[in-house]
């Protein structure tokens, strides 16, 4: 306990006399973060190189305990060759950060950097061991590990987005992680997790609205990485068989932040790696809390993970499922009540819409089918008037080689509608019409047109070329429940189009 605690001052006492020092250097050498009126919040320009002052700091904090003959000095003697190892992965992720902040990298660049370093870590001994109570085989570790440490790195680099945010959760979660650690008895944990929380107690003192320092990436990626490799650490010494659900739950806000980044990107259409001001911290701040108060009802919701955390850590049985479940309720509440746009229209969409365009895919597969398959001008039509009716789509008129079809029955000349018109060369034509008022909602309107064009033109030519050249006739469709009424017409102008009026 005493190494624990000479570790965590050690490590406060120079993250407060490094932090100012650092700020001050980054400004002069022009490592600042420049607000924009969108995404960044800050008013004036801020140094953005907190990573700096926090390594040094860790690191300082462990030179010291050697110097000191305490056994935590004896246990990472034992421990350097353990120590030596990881180092360089943590450098890598540092150095990747610091590169981004410096020189704005590529999201493909930052990304390698990170992959490089979460590899280097699996192999340098940090590896996920047991999934459920199985060990899963070398490459699947690696697999899991990798991904792992890869969403802890970008989880706290998207929540860095208000004064002092990332900093306190990174610090609730390192204090969670210290006290299973001793919970546990778990040295390696306890030594590993006592100096980062010193460093980030010191930090927040200037990090804290109205913040003179950020974080930057290489504060944001280093934390992120350095607690997923404590929850690695963590989950081995669990005593429950979902060992890691216990560092999941206390990292649970940037983890959740993380997973509403991609599914609001995706169903949004836009790149995973793209900013926006959708996050959970932009939400809350367009909701009119400041960001003081912003950060400290985070803090609070990450002190209530913090709690489930402990509890599915420690105890067994049914009970370390509650935790999950209690956890679920509360981020299910929480992004209720953040309103997100993308989420309410995905739901309106799998609950009313998804049927129906489902089974309009279904039909436009069938028409291209029906048209491939067709041996004549008329089976053609027939495949055109069942595919638009089940649609929902009012009325067709077409002319397909020398052949005038229609569906629609005489219109009132005052009726309001709308018209979409294909023309498919060689005075070949449809119109696709849909009357106001109409009860049935149609879809699909761009994917059946893009069918009709790729495949009737064609289909037409070939079956004019094997002597659909016939003279003119009336043709009657057979079935007595088609509407359908066709006629030859000598008239090979196509009727005019209006959106508002009848043709």
């Amino acid at each position: 306990m005493y190494s624990l605690a000479i570790l965590m001052i050690t490590a406060l006492l120079l993250s407060l006399a490094l932090t100012p020092l650092m700020r001050d250097l980054s400004m002069r050498l022009g490592l600042v973060d420049r607000p924009d009126g969108g995404r960044k919040i800050h008013r004036a320009t801020v140094a953005r190189t907190g990573g700096v002052p926090i390594l040094l700091s860790y690191l300082g904090a462990y030179a010291t305990l050697m110097l000191l003959p305490l056994r935590g000095g004896d246990f990472l003697q034992s421990q350097l060759s353990m120590i030596w190892s990881v180092i360089p992965p943590v450098g890598v992720i540092f150095l990747t950060g610091l590169l981004d902040d410096w020189v704005n990298l590529k999201p493909w660049q930052k990304l390698l950097g990170e992959t490089i370093a979460s590899v280097w870590a699996w192999e340098a001994g940090v590896r996920i061991a047991g999934v459920a109570g199985m060990t899963p085989k070398p490459l699947y570790s690696l697999l899991l590990t990798v991904g792992w440490l890869l969403l802890c790195s970008n989880a706290f680099n998207l929540i860095d987005g208000v004064d002092g945010l990332a900093a306190g959760v990174g610090l609730t979660a390192t204090l969670t992680t210290l006290i299973a650690g001793v919970l546990h008895g778990d040295v390696a944990l306890g030594i590993a997790t006592a100096p980062l929380a010193g460093c980030l107690i010191g930090f927040l003192r200037y990090n804290f609205n109205p913040a003179s320092i950020f974080l930057g990436d290489s504060g944001s990626l280093l934390i992120g990485f350095l607690l997923g490799s404590y929850g690695v650490i963590w989950s081995q010494k669990s005593a429950t068989m979902l060992g890691m659900a216990a560092p999941a739950l206390a990292l649970g806000l940037p983890l959740l932040e993380v997973g509403l980044s991609i599914v609001r990107r995706f169903v949004r259409n836009e790149p995973i790696f793209a900013g926006d001001r959708g996050h959970i911290h932009h939400r809350l701040l367009d909701r009119g809390l400041s960001p003081r108060r912003v950060a400290l009802l985070l803090y609070g919701i990450c002190g209530i993970a913090a709690l489930l955390s402990l509890l599915q850590s420690v105890v067994r049985g049914r009970l370390a499922g509650v935790a999950i479940v209690c956890f679920a309720l509360v981020a299910w509440a929480g992004v209720q009540y953040l309103g997100y746009a993308e989420f309410d229209a995905a739901r309106r969409f799998l609950s009313g819409v998804f049927r129906p365009m489902l089974s309009g895919h279904v039909q436009l597969e069938l028409l291209e089918r029906s048209l491939a398959s067709a041996r004549s001008i008329e089976q053609c039509w027939l495949a055109l008037e069942r595919t638009g009716s089940s649609l929902g789509y009012s009325h067709m008129t077409a002319r397909l080689g020398p052949k005038r079809f229609t569906t629609a029955p005489d219109r009132e000349r005052n009726a309001s509608f709308w018209q979409f018109r294909l023309n498919l060369g060689d005075n070949c034509w449809i119109n696709i019409t849909q009357e106001e008022g109409c009860p049935a909602q149609p879809v699909l309107l761009m994917p059946l047109a893009d069918s009709i064009c790729r495949i009737l033109p064609r289909k037409i030519e070939e079956l004019q070329q094997a002597g659909e050249r016939a003279p003119v006739q009336l043709f009657q469709p057979s079935g007595t429940n088609s509407s359908t009424t066709a006629v030859m017409s000598s008239d090979c102008g196509a009727p005019s189009v209006n959106a508002v009026t009848a043709s």
